[in-house]
């Protein structure tokens, strides 16, 4: 991989290896942009196949995050870390101690937490090494797991397609497959569930679509062949690259709201959806709800707070999905236009020399 020829092309602004011998740990953090104010982004654990894997995961996770502060009104950039390791076998209290010490050094331009293969107790050992994490358990001051305020995101996207599409926004009786059962996946499903709706679920993991099933009640499907299940709303939960030139054209629902990350394999997947009639909603608003918690923690952690800002997903979405069928353009490619307005703007206030420090980023 071309590392500068990669970051020209998304738009990076840095990107930082940290290797510690003594603890084995191989992290990967990318800033993407700081305009609107320090990078925010979770820290993912895989055990990537190649370097250039984690590499392009972190570049491509770390601009989604650029977009999701945008979307959502926060005073946040866009950042991720990723560790290279099995999270089932490789995790220490060093490593994470290591992590820490490396955030450190970065003197608050990336701020990170929880994400895919690590949790908030891991981050309870990178908090004696920095301050600069968000998602720890409330026990350590933090505002605890996201995934039940990511999922509560993700329903008012679904309560949002449901209200554009059929006129009513309850998932009363409407068909719904949920893909992938993890920290938000399984939480979509218990609420979606509380809401009456008509659930079926699928993941590559047997146990876990066992316990889902049996704590729910809920239809379990072929991981393989989900994308072809006919249902009113389809919300992808687990990895990215959902909808490709392979899949987009097997999808048998009316709309796409989920909480995976990079739902498109490229830009013009959202151009077919449309075409297709298939209303789909941009992955970075559609989860932001864990964002805008970790973003609320910053500043004193309030649920309250962080639960109402969440639940304007739903006037964001559905304000957008007008706009898109007025303006006649895919959902994605209209919420990428706000969003880079948005940065425009806020790089134009920020060359104002303000205390005698110029903010221009």
């Amino acid at each position: 991989m071309d590392i500068f020829e990669a970051m020209r092309q998304h738009g990076h602004e840095q990107v930082i290896f940290n290797f510690d011998e003594a603890t084995g740990l191989k992290a990967i953090i990318a800033i993407h942009n700081t305009t609107l104010g320090p990078a925010l982004g979770g820290c993912r654990m895989r055990a990537y196949d190649t370097e250039d894997e984690a590499v392009l995961d972190a570049l491509r996770l770390s601009q989604g995050m650029t977009y999701k502060s945008a979307a959502a009104g926060l005073d946040y950039g866009g950042g991720k870390a990723v560790i290279i390791g099995n999270p089932a076998t490789d995790k220490s209290e060093g490593m994470f101690r290591a992590l820490g010490r490396f955030l450190e050094t970065l003197g608050g331009r990336f701020v990170t937490g929880e994400d895919v293969g690590t949790d908030g107790d891991d981050f309870v050992y990178a908090s004696r090494e920095t301050d600069y994490l968000v998602g720890l358990p409330p026990g350590y001051g933090g505002s605890g797991d996201s995934g039940d305020l990511t999922a509560l995101g993700v329903v008012q996207a679904i309560r949002a397609g449901f209200q554009h599409a059929f006129g009513d926004p309850s998932p009363a009786g409407h068909r719904v497959v949920v893909q992938g059962l993890g920290k938000v996946g399984r939480h979509v499903v218990r609420r979606l569930v509380e809401a009456g709706a008509e659930v079926l679920v699928a993941d590559i993991d047997p146990q876990t679509v066992g316990t889902v099933t049996a704590q729910y009640g809920v239809e379990p499907l072929d991981p393989w062949s989900v994308v072809e299940t006919p249902c009113d709303v389809f919300s992808p939960c687990a990895l990215g690259n959902v909808v490709t030139p392979d899949t987009v054209g097997r999808f048998q629902c009316r709309i796409i709201a989920g909480s995976a990350n990079n739902q498109l394999s490229e830009e013009a997947m959202g151009d077919l959806l449309r075409a297709r009639g298939i209303l789909y909603a941009p992955d970075f608003i559609a989860n932001a709800g864990g964002l805008l918690q970790m973003a609320d923690e910053r500043r004193g952690y309030r649920a309250e707070r962080a639960e109402h800002r969440i639940e304007g997903i739903f006037e964001f979405l559905l304000t957008l999905y007008r706009e898109s069928d007025e303006r006649q353009v895919a959902t994605n490619r209209l919420a990428l236009t706000l969003v880079e307005e948005r940065l425009s703007l806020y790089h134009r206030i920020h060359r104002i020399w303000a205390d005698g420090v110029s903010h221009t980023r």
